[in-house]
């Protein structure tokens, strides 16, 4: 069960209530039986009475916050009235004093300044009209102290709970949050990396798209097909995870977008969503393509020493070119690829390119050709274009080759000495 504000302040408004009757009893007596104690006591009930049935009713939530503040005034007013009606008796100004500090500090009320106000308004007032200060006997002060000792304890009690209560849920939330963590990051695998950024960071994902300078990389392994047939399935299924791993970990670290995994094939591009200009965009994208083939001679080499006697070999396309990006299809189901004839080149040079070849087009041998040493292939036929389109052949970057040539230099001269 849980014990919410209101409770708590209709718990303190009984409380004080029954002290201001006993209070007024004790004072009835000793007065003489004076009738004007008897209204103030009817006066009490009353406020009692109307309280409760105007928190059970069933009126507009804006008004019932209202009301609820009104009552809560209202009752730091009667708190402070009794103070100064018993003449500030110590043993009676602290056990009130205490159950009022204990209402507000409890439930931590936004009206706490406002409450304080009444308290003090209602001294001033009582103290000021008040003809003479009320005295209760010893046993009306026993009385005050065995009423105020228990609204403490049940106060307490219903903080504790409350406290326990909030522990438990946020303990459930930790927990829910760590599970919805896990199935998110087992989701994100199934998803390209843009729709996986758009839906952790709560944005609207739609099906639109935009128009971007891109370079695109396409490859597949040659051989695979044949492979698959000799291989067992967990044999194939290992070599296939071996492959995708170490491809997609090399794509990852040069800071391309993988846009699908097809089997053997992979699709990847650099310039969205983030991009270091068009000709750095292609420069990476070809220097992963060379990080690639040479993990991939390093792969041929393990396969062979597992007993793979003819192990596939990896074929690289590469063009570069304005392209549709963004997300395809419906409200329901969406896919976060590419479109255009950029990527149809790029697909088909793929397909055109021999075992451990690296293919460019033009658009692309234009952007990198100052950086990448590359032989022309001349124009070759492509599937799908009606021209023959201009080819090139990667051989590996400037830098790598002055190392190269420097190093087969020195050896020269060390064999010649």
């Amino acid at each position: 069960m849980v014990y919410p504000s209101p409770k708590s302040q209709e718990l303190y408004r009984l409380t004080v209530c029954i002290c201001g009757a006993i209070i007024l009893l004790g004072a009835w007596r000793v007065a003489g039986y004076h009738p004007g104690l008897l209204v103030l006591l009817l006066a009490l009930f009353l406020y009692q009475l109307g309280s409760y049935l105007a928190s059970g009713s069933a009126i507009a939530v804006r008004w019932q916050q209202r009301l609820a503040v009104s009552m809560e005034f209202g009752d730091a007013v009667l708190t402070g009235a009794l103070i100064a009606l018993v003449g500030f008796d110590p043993v009676l100004t602290v056990a009130l004093g205490l159950a009022f500090l204990m209402t507000i500090i409890s439930s931590l009320k936004a009206t706490a300044p406002l409450n304080l106000c009444g308290m003090f308004l209602g001294l001033m007032v009582t103290f000021w009209l008040s003809p003479a200060a009320v005295v209760p006997g010893q046993s009306s002060q026993l009385l005050i102290l065995l009423v105020v000792a228990g609204y403490c304890l049940i106060q307490a009690n219903m903080a504790r709970h409350t406290q326990t209560l909030l522990a438990e849920q946020y303990e459930a939330v930790l927990r829910q949050n760590e599970w919805l963590t896990l199935r998110t990051f087992r989701m994100s695998k199934y998803l390209s990396p843009a729709l996986r950024k758009a839906i952790l960071t709560g944005k609207d994902v739609r099906a639109e798209t935009q128009e971007k300078a891109l370079s695109i990389f396409f490859s597949d392994m040659a051989g695979f097909t044949s492979l698959a047939e000799e291989l067992d399935p967990e044999q194939l299924t290992s070599l296939l995870n071996t492959y995708l791993t170490e491809m997609s970990e090399i794509a990852f670290r040069f800071g391309g977008t993988i846009d699908k995994v097809i089997g053997d094939s992979i699709m990847v591009f650099f310039g969205d969503p983030e991009s270091r200009g068009v000709r750095a965009d292609a420069i990476t994208c070809v220097s992963m393509a060379l990080a690639m083939k040479r993990a991939m001679e390093d792969l041929q080499k393990r396969w062979q020493a597992e007993g793979i006697t003819n192990p596939p070999s990896l074929r690289m396309g590469i063009n570069s070119g304005a392209c549709k990006v963004g997300n395809f299809g419906t409200e329901n189901r969406l896919d976060c690829t590419l479109l255009g004839r950029a990527v149809n080149l790029a697909s088909r040079l793929e397909s055109a390119a021999q075992s451990n070849e690296i293919l460019i087009s033009s658009a692309t041998f234009d952007l990198v050709k100052d950086t990448v040493h590359c032989l022309s292939k001349g124009d070759i036929a492509i599937k799908g274009f009606a021209k023959p389109v201009e080819v090139y052949r990667v051989v590996d970057l400037h830098k790598h080759l002055k190392q190269k040539t420097s190093c087969t230099a020195q050896k020269s001269g060390a064999l010649a000495e």
